[in-house]
């Protein structure tokens, strides 16, 4: 199915009854340099933190989905208002402050988190040799990570998750979270992409799921923006997904799944986005 842009979306949103949106922070909600006040190519712009005024104040709320560790989603939610968070692509939900892991299915006698228990299983050691000088650590292994393990390369991730499986890893996936700004010539002439080492079995729409049934609320109370192909699978559990337009790369060829591309990148396009829902809001 081909992207959708707004201005064509109404059929879709006005089915809609929006109470909380799951919006990726980077490149979506805040452009260069991670600024909520800077715009995908580092202008600075007011627009995403109008809207973000105006969501708290039409009470739509907002949770933040990201592949940032919860201790760095804590912060960011404190200075922009907002209390809830699926942290690591999933791995990590809070809700009114109530912080749990979602092991999927990694073995949970691995290690105290998910993120610990693939690295001491062999997976990420694994997963490295293989892929040598394709694939590398994005950081060191942090100890505010819990569910997951930042990579950066340029491969197949289908392939990468098959071969996990057939390595005696079944548990462990793959997961691609966009394309990063800057080159990393070493790792190969394409565009170089942020990938998680992750528990198989969660997903940022299986933490989406859990969030709503804990409120309440079913998909059409739900909206979904990203800039990456892990934000599309939020198309599960919410009424209306929307890619800022810098992601509309996410979406490939037999995408069947209806999703609503923004005029603009980042937080001009979150705020179009957040605008939309808004004049459908009660």
């Amino acid at each position: 199915m081909p992207p959708i842009r707004l201005a064509d979306a109404d059929a879709i949103l006005d089915r809609l009854r929006p109470r909380v949106l799951f919006s990726d922070l980077d490149g979506t909600l805040v452009g260069r340099g991670g600024s909520l006040l800077a715009g995908f190519d580092g202008t600075p712009t007011l627009a995403a933190a109008k809207a973000l005024l105006a969501a708290h104040q039409a009470d739509l709320t907002i949770v933040l989905v990201s592949g940032r560790p919860h201790a760095k989603l804590h912060e960011v939610g404190r200075v922009l208002g907002i209390r809830d968070a699926i942290a690591e692509l999933g791995t990590v939900l809070v809700v009114n402050g109530e912080v749990e892991l979602l092991w999927g299915e990694t073995p949970r006698d691995l290690g105290k988190t998910p993120a610990q228990a693939l690295d001491r299983s062999g997976a990420l050691g694994w997963l490295l040799d293989r892929y040598q000088g394709h694939l590398e650590p994005h950081e060191p292994l942090p100890q505010d990570r819990q569910g997951t393990i930042l990579l950066r390369g340029q491969l197949d991730v289908n392939e990468a998750a098959a071969a996990l499986a057939d390595a005696g890893y079944p548990w462990a996936t793959l997961v691609d979270n966009g394309r990063f700004n800057r080159p990393f010539a070493h790792l190969g002439p394409g565009r170089t992409h942020a990938y998680h080492l992750a528990p198989a079995g969660v997903t940022k729409a299986t933490a989406a799921r859990a969030y709503l049934e804990r409120r309440g609320l079913a998909a059409d109370d739900a909206a979904a923006i990203g800039d990456a192909p892990s934000d599309l699978e939020l198309a599960e559990v919410a009424g209306v997904v929307f890619l800022v337009a810098n992601g509309a790369w996410s979406l490939q060829d037999g995408d069947r799944r209806a999703v609503i591309v923004t005029e603009s990148n980042a937080g001009d396009g979150w705020a179009e986005a957040v605008s939309a829902l808004l004049a459908r809001k009660d």
